[in-house]
This record gives structure tokens, sequence and C-alpha cells, in this order.
């Protein structure tokens, strides 16, 4: 499978925006129409697209809904799409309205059936969202830190049946460092899931070190809204076969 890479568009107040660590009152503000961001993506070459609900993430239930919907109808990319799912419903309806793939954080934890019977109904359009801090997992928008590992959650999340997991190092996410490589491969090496990247990404060598390690593709943030990493010039180096440009 080719390794995708996902621009990350963040929804909080129906402007796109960047957090650092996942804090709320660490917030930048890049544009004010999520859907002209989109646009720009998919002008540049995106197939796909990570979407999240900031708003929904920390409410708990989707609040954005009708700007993401309209990012499905008005462009051609597929869009995966997070923050605040925590039922059937929620998860139906947008899948309904042509989201390609529904990610579930919160429910993931507290709510291991609905992850059961989502993936019997809905097979790989639907993902699970490990986001981690020093190990454990966060749920909530990143809030309340959890006693369960990441590891062990991959691995519950699998025998449920999930596909495809998004991993997030939230202490990186933001931050312009670099991923936590050895996080990642220990993942990818022990789960028969395919393993999406996410946080602190900056570079495209570290883009090609990621596909190396194993894993399936990567959302790219910050890196991308200032400028540090060339979205073109990334999909170029994979497209000549991994020498950057």
């Amino acid at each position: 499978m080719p390794f995708i890479l996902l621009p990350a568009v963040d929804i909080l107040g129906g402007r796109c925006v960047r957090l650092v660590q996942g804090d709320y009152e660490r917030v930048t503000v890049f544009n004010d129409d999520p859907l002209h961001v989109a646009q720009h993506w998919e002008a540049l070459g995106a197939e796909w697209l990570h979407i999240v609900d900031l708003d929904g993430a920390r409410n708990g239930t989707p609040i954005n809904r009708t700007v993401i919907e309209t990012i499905a109808r008005s462009t051609s990319l597929k869009l995966e799409v997070s923050g605040g799912i925590r039922t059937r419903e929620q998860i139906d309806h947008l899948l309904h309205q042509g989201i390609a793939r529904v990610v579930l954080g919160t429910a993931a934890v507290e709510y291991p059936d609905l992850v059961a019977d989502s993936c019997q109904q809905w097979g790989n359009k639907i993902a699970v969202a490990i986001d981690s801090r020093n190990g454990k997992v966060a749920t909530h928008g990143w809030l309340v830190t959890t006693t369960v590992t990441s590891v062990d959650l991959v691995q519950r999340m699998v025998q449920l049946g999930v596909q495809t997991i998004i991993a997030t190092d939230i202490d990186r996410d933001g931050t312009l460092t670099a991923p936590n490589f050895s996080g990642l491969s220990r993942l990818a090496t022990q789960t028969s899931a395919s393993v999406i990247a996410s946080g602190g990404i900056t570079t495209i060598t570290q883009l090609l070190q990621l596909r190396d390690l194993g894993l399936a593709g990567a959302i790219i943030g910050r890196a991308l809204y200032d400028g540090q990493l060339n979205f073109s010039d990334a999909l170029s180096a994979f497209k000549s076969g991994g020498v950057p440009c």
C-alpha cells in the first residue's frame, strides 16, 4: 500500500487552528474558513484530509459537523474525521454523508462495544485514535489522562476488528520537533493494524523514515501551516521513490 500523507485541519469555533500539545489555551488561528484550507490542500494534490472537531472532542459531541459536511460535498477529498464522536447515530450519519473514515478516541476507551459493532458494520471506515502522553492514553480532547497504556489499547482494539490506528504522541504534537520514532515502531511491529503517525512531523526525511518503519501514513499539521514543510515537495519525494526534493 502507498504511504498516505494527510494534511490536518483542526477546527475550533468554526476556524482552522493548531494547538500545542493539545492545550486549548495555546491556540493559533491559521484561517477563518476551513473549506478554503481544504480546497488549498486538494489543489496541491492531497487525496486525504484529517479533520479534528476540537470543540466536539472537548464537549463530547460533534459541534462543527456542518462545516465538515460542507467540505465533504465541496471537494473530492477523502475525509478522516474525529472529535466527539461517541454514538452509533453520529458514526452512521457521518459515513452516510460521504465521510471516508470515522476516528474514535474517547469512545474506544469508554465504549468498546460501540467500536466492535461499528467495525462489524463499517469495516475499515472505522479507525481508532491512540492519543498518548508518556505511554498512557488520553481522552476527552486530551484533557484526561487514563491508566490505559497505548500498547494495551491497540491490542484490544485489533481484537474488536479495528484495522486502522491513528497514533499521536501528545507531547510532540504541534511542537515541530520530531515524531516518537521508537514508540511508533513498537506499535507498527506489535499490531496487524495499519498505523498512521501524528505529532511532531517536520521534514520529508522524517516522513520517509516513518514509511521505512512500516507505518501506513502520516498526519501533518503545524509544519505545513508554518511553512517548514512543503506539501508538494513531500508528495514529489514519495512519487520519485523517496528522494527528498
